[in-house]
């Protein structure tokens, strides 16, 4: 399974490459305003700082909700970089200019999605990925893995390649569960990433190690 980062941090982004596992990176409008980037050229020079750090995929996404405008943002923002994939909302606007930029060869990533049906359409209008957002599907006591699932066996049916990218995840648990699912990705913050490294057994077991070594280097 791929990690992507979901944020608009270049400190984060930094330091979740350096850990050797970073193989992309999402944002959207709320991580950028979080970061205190505002303006149109602001933006598209924050985009392009980003694809300096990451080898992989970045999403971009557009602010337009009307065809036309969604066409003409997309296009901007995938001349910027090879790896820019134009974020688009699960819309039927949406779904059109999904279609619009796999004809042109310009990746896309569908996002708020929330069920099986919206991720089947967004995969036959050739979505690179489709975003289902698992963590807001919880908090309204909904199985969010669930989906993952659903859309993973409806994919793997039909031979689809649009890729599960799990996003809205809260905690490495939900890392854990979707990729026991099948997800092809998981967006989080670095936060949840940072998780996965803990284990008191771990920590139990390296303190005692350190401390036979002490104990051999007194008795020497």
């Amino acid at each position: 399974m791929k990690f992507f980062i979901d944020t608009a941090s270049l400190d984060q982004i930094r330091e979740a490459h350096a850990l050797g596992v970073l193989d992309g990176v999402t944002t959207n409008p709320s991580l950028m305003a979080k970061e205190g980037i505002s303006g149109e050229e602001n933006v598209l020079k924050h985009y392009m700082d980003i694809c300096a750090i990451v080898d992989g995929d970045v999403s971009a996404e557009v602010i337009s909700t009307d065809l036309d405008g969604m066409v003409a943002e997309g296009e901007k923002l995938a001349a910027l970089h090879p790896n820019i994939a134009v974020k688009v909302p699960m819309t039927r606007d949406g779904v059109k200019a999904i279609k619009h930029f796999t004809g042109k060869g310009i990746k896309t990533n569908c996002t708020l999605v929330f069920s099986a049906g919206q991720a089947l359409l967004a995969a036959k209008a050739g979505a690179t990925y489709v975003s289902p957002f698992i963590g807001r599907l919880d908090d309204v006591s909904t199985d969010g893995v669930r989906l993952i699932e659903q859309i993973r066996t409806i994919y793997d049916n039909y031979g689809m390649d649009t890729q599960v990218l799990a996003a809205s995840i809260r905690h490495p648990m939900h890392i854990i569960q979707c990729a026991e699912v099948g997800a092809d990705v998981a967006t989080c913050p670095l936060s949840a990433i940072l998780a996965l490294f803990d284990h008191p057994l771990t920590t139990i077991g390296l303190e005692k190690f350190l401390a036979d070594h002490r104990k051999a280097q007194k008795v020497r």
